[in-house]
């Protein structure tokens, strides 16, 4: 005979139906307050939210406003001076004025519709645009940034009073830098080190000075009103900011959404999400577990930590002498199945994925393992190490360096450290760290300088040895083209503040004779060899 199930108790029954109606009750008023607190905060949160905007855009428009300000005094202040035009103290007193000054690119100095002479990075048509776009009664005249005043892919902002003027980088107006919010941490996806999602956009006098970045589409002023503007359904929100003192300004700050819910709502994200995030989280690290064990970010990271990348030189000659003097050493990636990885490909994967440091490591002992030997036989010989913006906010990177000397019993010296432009203005720790390297021992190199960020006032601020000249510039010798009378000029101010250079990709004998003639020093490039494994560079050195 089958058996039959059990009935439950009345009182059990009654049981589990009070507590299914507690528990719904309970989490009605867990809702309602959650509501109720969400409302409060969104409120509260917009107003902050719009201080702070207001105080940013107070800030940057008042930076801006000081430059041009002062970019107008210098301007008087030269036309008053005494100084023969286009003499050599004449030209002294502008490149000491443009060192000065980090947003200004060039100086010059015009007789009626010529520019007879000038300083600094930019030269050419992009100084004499055909029409002006504001004309004022104190006898300024002012470009505004458009494509009659570009060099390369920037738009410079110009002025000219008297019969001086200065071309003005727009992009230092406006501080990157204030636009990120260190309390509002990294957004979903935004990996360290990238750049800010938050956009903004400087008017004076209603024409557009600068945007941030430079691509960035931020609304007119006038299409919004003043203050905060929330757009829910394009995810963002704006806020417009006018600042009525020497010029009239404009500050317009684009963010999205999320980042504002993310900067005031954490809280509460985290109590009523809970429980989806779990679920989402388990997702995520499943698929991401997954996808890193077949990505090449995944390989990437497993061939740096097995020491399966292979590391290269590159001879760095003394251009009197054909003499070689030191190499720069570089990153080469093979995969498994015999695929060469560009290093445009992988240098940029190693960043976005937090690897460059380790990355920058690996090849640290593998230069000490394979030059060693040469390194203490040639105490004069150096070779040349790229440190990318993070490894310089890496707190291993100065007692590696300390490591691997000691253990190859190598010199400071030894390793000269190259460093990008944009390390230059990173941040102040990066500027600590790269003085205590220098003092050290380390000599310091500013790699592809010119075509960045970075200004005369910044190589004048940063204790550094060499510069190296990008291959662009190089290309560009005796041609038509802009680079090609910048050149001059950057050979010249590195002159000036007693800097050895470096010409990059060298490829002809006509540009060896040409940097040689003009003071360049050193130079590296096919003319000479492509980078060579350490035993085929070690052939190299015995006859050169």
């Amino acid at each position: 005979m089958p058996r039959l199930a059990p009935l439950r108790h009345p009182t059990t029954a009654r049981r589990e139906r009070a507590v299914l109606i507690a528990l719904l009750i309970a989490m009605a008023g867990v809702i309602s307050l959650i509501t109720l607190l969400g409302w409060y905060l969104w409120r509260e949160s917009v107003v902050a939210e719009e201080q702070r905007l207001g105080t940013l855009a107070e800030r940057l428009g008042h930076q801006a406003e000081d430059a041009l300000v002062d970019a107008r005094s210098l301007l008087q202040d030269l036309n008053a001076s005494p100084l023969v035009r286009c003499s050599p103290a004449h030209i002294a007193t502008l490149q000491q004025e443009a060192i000065a000054r980090p947003y200004i690119r060039a100086i010059g100095y015009w007789q009626a519709a010529e520019r007879r002479c000038g300083v600094g990075f930019v030269q050419g048509a992009a100084l004499t645009p055909p029409s002006a776009s504001r004309i004022y009664d104190n006898g300024v005249v002012a470009w505004w940034p458009s494509p009659d005043t570009a060099v390369g892919d920037v738009e410079l902002f110009l002025m000219r009073l008297g019969d001086h003027d200065v071309a003005i980088d727009p992009r230092l107006l406006l501080d990157a830098g204030a636009l990120d919010d260190p309390s509002a941490g990294q957004l979903p996806g935004q990996e360290g080190g990238q750049e800010s999602s938050q956009q903004a956009g400087l008017w004076v006098e209603g024409l557009l000075m600068v945007s941030v970045p430079a691509n960035a589409r931020v609304p007119a002023p006038d299409t919004l009103p003043p203050g905060l503007t929330i757009e829910g359904g394009n995810g963002r929100i704006l806020a417009r900011f006018s600042l009525d003192t020497v010029f009239p300004m404009d500050v317009v700050a684009v963010q999205p959404s999320r980042q504002f819910v993310q900067r005031y709502l954490p809280s509460l994200a985290t109590a009523s999400l809970l429980g989806l995030a779990l679920v989402v989280l388990w997702v995520l690290v499943v698929l991401r577990v997954s996808r890193r064990r077949l990505s090449l970010t995944a390989e990437l990271r497993s061939a740096i930590d097995s020491g399966a990348i292979d590391v290269v030189y590159q001879p760095i000659v003394d251009l009197q002498s054909g003499r070689c003097v030191g190499a720069e050493a570089l990153a080469r990636w093979q995969r498994a199945g015999g695929e060469h990885i560009s290093p445009d490909v992988f240098i940029p994967l190693a960043e976005s994925g937090r690897m460059i440091t380790n990355l920058t490591l690996t090849l640290l002992e593998r230069v000490a393992g394979e030059l060693g030997g040469l390194l203490r036989e040639q105490p004069g010989f150096t070779v040349n190490i790229n440190l990318s913006p993070q490894d310089l906010e890496d707190a291993r990177l100065p007692q590696s360096l300390d490591r691997v000397l000691t253990d190859a019993g190598l010199p400071a010296n030894a390793l000269k450290l190259e460093i990008t432009e944009r390390a230059l203005v990173d941040s102040d720790t990066s500027r600590q760290l790269l003085a205590e390297l220098r003092r050290r021992g380390h000599q310091l190199a500013v790699d592809d300088f010119g075509t960045g960020y970075s200004s005369l006032s910044y190589l004048e601020s940063f204790e550094l040895d060499t510069l190296k000249l990008d291959k662009a510039f190089v290309d560009a010798i005796e041609t038509h083209a802009v680079t090609s009378s910048v050149i001059i000029h950057i050979i010249e101010m590195a002159h000036s503040l007693q800097l050895n250079m470096v010409a990059e990709g060298i490829e002809s004998e006509h540009q060896a004779r040409w940097l040689a003639a003009n003071g360049v020093q050193l130079g590296q490039g096919y003319l000479y060899s492509r980078p060579l494994p350490a035993r085929a560079f070690r052939r190299y050195l015995k006859g050169h």
